[in-house]
């Protein structure tokens, strides 16, 4: 239940960072940036697991080259790699089942990129967010989700398995219906 809620968190937390670049840095208002219809992108969802599942072990290690921490160094070097593959496996596995890609990093700004799909700038954001999954969001969620578990089983569940329903019944009604759906 703890990944699943991780899973869930880190997509909701996905779905804000992307609102909040589109309203703050590209001036377009509020556009909800999922393909859902939740507050979640669960590629960032797939992304904080990846991290905390490959990395997390060599987040607590104490590699050190001399008495320099050398772990969030290499730990920032993989995430960066982790997200960029993932980005581009998912750019083309949308197009795939889509017929059309849901972002373009070929515009100005966003310096090399490889056919819009993937951008230096973009993993090194990407590699910035997932050091901040690893080493304070996730071990606060992780804090939190256990603390809860202990005050009330049954509300930890109640609101994993509430938080799970919604989420998968939204993926669902999307793949059935499509995204015009409610309009």
């Amino acid at each position: 239940m703890l990944l699943c809620l991780e899973f869930i968190a880190f997509s909701m937390i996905g779905w804000i960072y992307e609102v909040c670049i589109m309203y703050f840095e590209m001036h377009a208002g509020f556009v909800n940036r999922g393909f859902m219809y939740g507050p979640w992108l669960p590629l960032y969802g797939f992304g904080g697991i990846l991290i905390i599942l490959l990395f997390g072990k060599l987040r607590d290690k104490k590699l050190k080259i001399g008495k320099i921490p050398f772990s969030p160094v290499v730990c920032f070097i993989l995430i960066c790699l982790l997200s960029t593959v993932v980005e581009l496996a998912a750019s083309y596995i949308v197009e795939y089942v889509t017929g059309h890609n849901l972002w373009d990093y070929s515009s100005a700004g966003y310096g090399p990129n490889f056919e819009g799909r993937i951008a230096l700038r973009s993993s090194l954001q990407f590699g910035l967010i997932g050091m901040a999954v690893l080493y304070g969001v996730q071990p606060l969620l992780e804090k939190a989700l256990k603390w809860l578990k202990e005050k009330n089983m049954t509300i930890y569940h109640i609101v994993g398995i509430s938080f799970i329903g919604v989420f998968v019944i939204d993926l669902i009604y999307h793949l059935i219906f499509g995204s015009n759906a409610l309009m």
